[in-house]
């Protein structure tokens, strides 16, 4: 039981110093939700607790950054992704790569419906003008998940070994 909860700490201290990085400058989307959310449902026993704990941390530093309608449609993205980690047995790159493209899918919807003509031009051209965000957000997507996963894994084994 006291192994469990040093791993659970960790989980939780990693989540937050990623989070942390949110607020930190950064190139646009390169940010570490989509890590955080396939952390958490992958390292998490409480799925409900997996799925609140990226919408937490957006909603928190949302709060700093700013809040506004899209968030509606950024946070369904990361409850889906966070839906998506839970069914999976192992996060792989592709995993994190159809995350990154449910994002941009999701998100760029929103800001078609709040930002742009109603017509098949403005989505178009919305979703070509994020074309370059996208690239971020994919290299974010890959870079956080892979510290976070790989970050626990060395930790868990070199300092929360069971005797």
């Amino acid at each position: 039981m006291k192994a469990m909860k040093k791993e659970y700490t960790l989980i939780l201290s990693m989540i937050v110093l990623a989070v942390a990085t949110r607020l930190l400058p950064h190139p646009p989307n390169f940010t570490p939700i989509t890590g955080i959310a396939l952390f958490a449902a992958a390292k998490l026993n409480k799925k409900l607790i997996a799925i609140l704990v990226p919408l937490f941390c957006l909603f928190v530093t949302d709060l700093i950054l700013g809040l506004s309608l899209i968030n509606l449609f950024v946070y369904a993205a990361f409850g889906m992704i966070s839906w998506i980690g839970m069914r999976q047995k192992k996060i792989s790159i592709p995993t994190v790569l159809g995350s990154s493209l449910l994002f941009f899918v999701v998100s760029n919807f929103g800001v078609w419906l709040l930002h742009y003509s109603p017509t098949l031009e403005g989505l178009i051209a919305c979703f070509a003008l994020a074309i370059p965000f996208f690239v971020n957000t994919i290299a974010g997507d890959l870079v956080y998940t892979a510290v976070l996963f790989y970050s626990f894994s060395a930790i868990k084994n070199t300092y929360l070994k069971t005797a």
